[in-house]
């Protein structure tokens, strides 16, 4: 009596349709190779890539905003020269000022 049970063709269907769902709930859970864990590593990889898309998209958008005001203002173009660059027009006299703290 005690072998009968042990054979898996004399168990309730019901109980083995509950054994074949928690091994395929377990298989893509956690075995495959597109589990649950890992769809969710994904998600979160995908929204952060998302994001830094929004935060580069808006930094381009600054700097066109930028490189468009140097082409439409030589003041502006003058100023950044001078200041960064040093650059001084013909016959002018440059005095660097520095502040000691």
């Amino acid at each position: 009596m005690y072998l009968e049970n042990l054979n898996p063709l004399r168990w309730k269907k019901s109980f083995l349709m509950a054994l074949l769902g928690a091994f395929v709930f377990v298989w893509f859970a956690f075995i495959d190779v597109y589990s649950l864990k890992t769809r969710w590593e994904l998600h979160q990889q995908k929204d952060k890539l998302h994001s830094k898309t929004m935060e580069l998209a808006a930094q381009s958008e600054l700097l066109e905003i930028k490189l468009e005001s140097l082409e439409n203002d030589p003041t502006l173009l003058e100023k950044i020269a001078r200041e960064e660059y040093g650059m001084r027009k013909p016959g002018e006299t440059v005095y660097k000022i520095t502040v000691k703290e």
